[in-house]
């Protein structure tokens, strides 16, 4: 926490933070295999574009946050681990707008890295569709989840994984992933722009396709397109690509995780060891 290092019940925020009374800051989630931060550049540009879409100032520069990773990892053990970073604008007496002259608060904190339960990859997950009720910049990866919460909890109460969300007839992306559509055997995902988020984990799925001659259009689906897709897929840093196999009810596709989905998965996981396509 601010750049010190100590046990999770010692830390403490001031209740005049803007991040607890605002809900103004910005976050990063990094998965770390085998004591190796996964696509550490790409969240740490993500990070910066984040705190530049709310005016804040960054606390650490490119290699400190690199260096309080790297111990932060160290400190938990160097195995598989998840790490949170979160930026808010700091403590200031309550009021809407920003102050000034005020120090950012930063923390960063590990947890064990939750597996992807097998059976999602031998039988899928289960997904609904929901009106994306979420503000206008998603692509900024801000600490104000409450919508992103509500529409997770529908999904399930409903017995499913995730919620996929339509805005404006069109398929966005998943309350907390980036979506896939296959269709006639292209990869389809909505383009980069302020109703999706900037997904890490994305664009090694664009990469892996692109270098492997698995044809992909940045290009938003319409929700009849979704129902009538091959195969539907989820990603997000933590879980990887995750097969939908069961949309509102009905199967996708043959009802089981399609063969574009094996290829695609057998290649993140050589990318993931490797280090890239």
């Amino acid at each position: 926490m601010n750049g010190s290092f100590l046990p999770a019940q010692q830390a403490q925020v001031s209740v005049f933070d803007r991040g607890f009374l605002l809900g103004d800051g910005v976050y990063e989630v990094i998965p770390v295999y085998k004591g190796k931060c996964f696509q550490l550049t790409g969240h740490l540009a993500r990070l910066q574009a984040s705190l530049d879409g709310v005016r804040m100032k960054n606390p650490h520069t490119e290699s400190e946050w690199e260096n309080l990773i790297a111990k932060l990892v160290e400190l938990n053990g160097d195995g598989d681990q998840s790490l949170y970073l979160q930026v808010t604008r700091g403590v200031a007496p309550r009021d809407h707008v920003f102050p000034e002259e005020v120090s950012p608060t930063s923390f960063a904190m590990s947890s064990p890295l939750q597996v992807v339960p097998e059976k999602y990859k031998t039988e899928g997950a289960a997904a609904i569709t929901l009106p994306d009720i979420r503000w206008q910049n998603c692509n900024i990866k801000a600490i104000t989840l409450l919508p992103n919460s509500l529409l997770k909890q529908q999904a399930l109460e409903a017995g499913a994984l995730e919620a996929l969300l339509i805005r404006d007839g069109y398929l966005t992306e998943g309350a907390a992933s980036n979506a896939y559509a296959v269709i006639d055997g292209i990869i389809y995902t909505a383009p980069k722009d302020e109703k999706v988020l900037p997904g890490i984990t994305r664009d090694v799925v664009i990469e892996i396709a692109k270098a492997n001659d698995m044809p992909l259009r940045e290009q938003a689906v319409t929700l009849s397109q979704l129902k009538q897709a091959d195969e539907i897929w989820v990603s997000s840093s933590t879980k990887e690509v995750v097969p939908i196999t069961v949309l509102d009810g009905e199967p996708v596709g043959d009802g089981i995780p399609g063969s574009m989905w094996q290829k695609m998965n057998a290649l993140y996981q050589k990318y993931k060891t490797k280090g890239g396509v």
